[in-house]
């Protein structure tokens, strides 16, 4: 049974305190880069970092007091699951979450804190839900679904509703799509009050499940190359979702692990957001390809839990895909001065290094430089200067590594 636009106003009226009100801010830094007027919905915001809150809360508290005499149990390696143990510790029922062995430490810290009994068992997904099947029929545990759920969907379209009331003439609105459960509970709150708003679902080109599905016109199994995007890493959509999106969404659209990189490295930077990368693909894709030139748009943020080692790299990538950063091989020649000379040119160009890694002891001398701008105007043209220094002037030869 498909969740309806007063199933959406009821999970609305029943959210409580604890469910935010996310802010919908305006950029003028990302207007100017997308040629729209672009407004970010920051669930990120939420408590426990994540849109999965509203759902699982909805759910859970949706429960008859008989069911959550037995408590409740969900298979998940992130956000679904400390929603869901939130949730439950809001609710005082038990709560168990199943979560895979290679599962993130600071997600299952985090369950845990909670308040939820973590269990790790397998290594992915279905082999964790499995395992949550079984506790739910040895114990008579309720099992939250993490988006095919008809009253998950609803919570989830409060996200539109509250869109609508900050800004009533929005044109577009852009979202991620994993599961579905978001995009699905957005698009029946938008079209029931405005059909004419475009709402558009991103995924990543690694796991571009609802977007085969869609244009197979039958849910499809798909996906599987890595990417940084877990949290929309899903295979399979939903049966409930699928149905939804196939018949109400405008269109879905791809987005690549280089573009993610992008706008995640700019709302840190620009914004001093810290959103994680299945939260950022709407953002990436208005960034990348500029789709609605003039228009009011909306990216959904949905999410912002990274993992600190990821962060890490999302930094140094973001810097190399901006030309702020650069690594370059250099074959000195094995004379004196040969390593200060490289040094000079770099120092010249108002570049830092970064590292420097230095072998002798070979054949051929190599040496490793990385670097970095003080500044970010005209890196391009910075660039190049040191490497025509290098080739033309010193005769060395070199490899750009970034």
């Amino acid at each position: 049974m498909n969740p309806t636009y007063d199933e959406i106003l009821k999970a609305n009226s029943l959210r409580g305190n604890e469910i935010k009100k996310t802010p919908l801010i305006h950029s003028p830094t990302f207007s100017g880069l997308t040629n729209s007027e672009i407004y970010l919905k920051a669930e990120f915001r939420q408590k426990t970092g994540s849109f999965k809150i509203r759902g699982a809360y909805y759910k859970i508290k949706s429960l008859s007091e008989e069911d959550k005499k037995f408590g409740v149990v969900a298979a998940s390696a992130g956000n679904h699951a400390q929603g869901v143990a939130l949730a439950s510790s809001l609710e005082n029922i038990s709560c168990t979450i199943v979560m895979p062995k290679n599962a993130s430490p600071a997600k299952v810290a985090a369950t845990r804190g909670y308040g939820a009994k973590v269990i790790l068992e397998g290594t992915n997904y279905d082999e964790s839900y499995s395992k949550a099947k079984e506790i739910a029929k040895e114990t008579g545990a309720t099992i939250v679904q993490a988006f095919d759920d008809p009253q998950i969907i609803a919570a989830q379209g409060v996200i539109g509703l509250e869109i609508l009331e900050d800004l009533p003439d929005v044109e577009e609105i852009y979202l991620p799509i994993g599961g579905g459960g978001l995009a699905a509970g957005t698009v029946i709150a938008i079209k029931e009050k405005n059909p004419n708003v475009r709402v558009i679902g991103v995924q990543s080109k690694s796991f571009p499940s609802m977007y085969e599905s869609v244009k197979q016109n039958v849910r499809t199994l798909t996906g599987g190359d890595r990417t940084i995007a877990d949290g929309i890493s899903v295979k399979m959509p939903g049966e409930i979702t699928f149905d939804i999106i196939k018949n109400m969404i405008d269109e879905i659209v791809l987005v690549d692990d280089d573009e993610i990189t992008k706008a995640m490295f700019l709302l840190m930077e620009r914004m001093k957001f810290v959103v994680e990368p299945a939260g950022a693909v709407g953002l990436a894709y208005l960034i990348s390809k500029k789709p609605s030139p003039g228009k009011k748009v909306v990216a959904v943020l949905a999410g912002g839990n990274v993992d600190m080692y990821l962060l890490g790299q999302i930094v140094d990538k973001g810097l190399a895909a901006m030309s702020r950063l650069l690594k370059l091989s250099v074959l000195l020649p094995d004379r004196p001065g040969a390593f200060k000379e490289i040094v000079d040119i770099i120092t010249l160009a108002n570049a830092n290094i970064v590292e420097v890694v230095h072998d002798r002891l070979k054949f051929k001398c190599k040496c490793r430089f990385s670097f970095s701008y003080t500044k970010s105007r005209n890196t391009r043209k910075r660039t190049s200067r040191i490497f025509d220094k290098i080739t033309t002037r010193k005769n060395i030869q070199f490899k750009l590594l970034t």
